[in-house]
C-alpha cells in the first residue's frame, strides 16, 4: 500500500471513531496557549487532517489541540501522485502534496458539524495558481471564510511544495499578507517558518512578529535538505529534522521572548518533547511520529514526558525552564 493511501485510510478510521489512542489525564500537563486552557502541550500538526474531517476525535487520541489544513480559499487537487513517501528506517516522510484540500467553505462545514470545544487551529495557504503578487488577497479571503471557528490561524508561507511560496517569507511580503488579513479579522495569528532559512532571516521574521503583534511562530515546516540518499523531491519531516527544528525554536525564543512558539519537527519521544519545551516552545506538535508510533503516540509521548519531569523534579509542565 502506498503512503498516501495508508494515510487516507488512517484518517478515515479516526474520523469514523474506530481508533482510540488513550488519554493521559494528569493536571501536571495542563498549560495555556492560543488564549485557551489545554489539557497538555502536545498537538497534531497541520497536514494530517487537511479538511477537519476528524476534528471531533483528536482529543480522544490524547492530543491537547489540533491544527487543520493547509486550507486554501478554494478546493484544489494538489500535485500529481505519487507524492508521499515513507522512510521508516530513518523515521522520516517526504511529501510533495501541494496543499490538496477541499477548500475553505467545506472546512467550515466540517468544523461546525464537529461542534467540538477542543482547541483547533487552521493553517492557511494560497492557491497554487494564484500569482505571488496576489497572495495577500488569498490569505485575506481564506481568513474571511474561516474566521470565528478556530482558536488560532497560521499564515503558511514555508511549504516547499507550492512553487514560489517560500519567496513570501521575505519580511516585506509577509507584512503585506498580515496587513491584508488584519483588514478582515483580528484573530490570533501565527506565521509558520522554514527550517531552511538563515539565522538572520529567522531573526528578521521574529522581530516582525513582535512589531506587528502576532501571537507567535510555528517552528518549523518541513525541510528540503537531505540526510540520506533519495531522489524524491518535497518536504522532509521526522527524525532528520529534529536537531535543526530545535535549534530554530531556541533562536526564535531568544529573540521573541514574548511570543508563543509552537515547536514541531522530529518529536518522537517524551525526551524530544521535553527538550523542545526547554528550547523555548510554549507547546509542540507531532505528525511523523504519529504515523510511526501509531494512534497511541500522543499518550506514549506524554507519559514519557512525565517521566522526564519526575527525573528532574519538575511538578508541572509550565515550570519546565525555557
Amino acid at each position: 500500500m502506498d503512503a498516501e493511501t495508508a494515510h487516507n485510510l488512517g484518517l478515515w478510521a479516526v474520523a469514523s471513531g474506530f481508533v482510540g489512542g488513550g488519554i493521559v489525564h494528569n493536571p501536571r500537563l495542563a498549560c495555556t496557549a492560543f488564549g485557551s486552557q489545554l489539557s497538555n502541550p502536545l498537538g497534531l500538526a497541520a497536514g494530517f487532517d487537511k479538511n477537519g474531517v476528524a476534528a471531533a476525535y483528536w482529543q480522544d487520541l490524547g492530543f491537547g489541540f489540533a491544527e487543520i489544513g493547509t486550507v486554501t480559499p478554494e478546493a484544489q487537487p494538489g500535485n500529481p501522485k505519487p507524492r508521499m513517501f515513507r522512510f521508516p528506517e530513518d523515521g522520516a516522510i517526504i511529501n510533495r502534496l501541494g496543499f490538496n484540500n477541499s477548500g475553505a467553505r467545506e472546512v467550515v462545514k466540517n468544523l461546525l458539524a464537529a461542534a467540538t470545544r477542543f482547541p483547533i487551529g487552521i493553517n492557511l495557504g494560497k492557491g497554487i495558481d494564484t500569482p505571488l503578487e496576489d497572495a495577500a488577497d488569498d490569505y485575506k479571503r481564506g481568513v474571511k471564510k474561516l474566521q470565528g471557528i478556530a482558536n488560532y490561524y497560521v499564515i503558511n508561507v514555508s511549504s516547499p511544495n507550492t512553487p514560489g511560496l517560500r519567496d513570501l517569507q521575505q519580511v516585506h511580503r509577509l507584512e503585506e499578507i498580515i496587513a491584508a488579513v488584519r483588514e478582515m479579522s483580528n484573530e490570533r495569528l501565527f506565521v509558520k517558518i522554514s527550517p531552511d532559512q538563515s539565522a538572520d532571516e529567522i531573526v528578521k521574521i521574529t522581530e516582525m512578529a513582535i512589531r506587528l503583534s502576532l501571537s507567535g511562530i510555528i517552528a518549523t515546516n518541513t525541510t528540503i535538505r537531505r540526510v540520506f540518499p533519495t531522489e524524491e523531491a518535497g518536504g522532509l519531516s521526522g527524525k532528520p529534522l529534529r536537531e535543526r527544528a530545535e535549534e530554530v525554536c531556541r533562536l526564535v525564543r531568544q529573540v521573541g521572548d514574548g511570543l508563543e512558539i509552537v515547536g514541531v519537527g522530529g518529536i518522537f519521544t517524551g525526551e524530544d518533547l521535553y527538550r523542545r519545551l526547554q528550547a523555548g516552545a510554549t507547546v509542540c506538535q507531532i505528525y511523523t511520529s504519529f504515523v510511526y508510533r501509531g494512534p497511541s503516540a500522543a499518550a506514549l509521548i506524554l507519559n514519557e514526558l512525565l517521566q522526564c519531569m519526575d527525573r528532574d523534579g519538575i511538578s508541572s509542565v509550565v515550570q519546565i525552564p525555557r
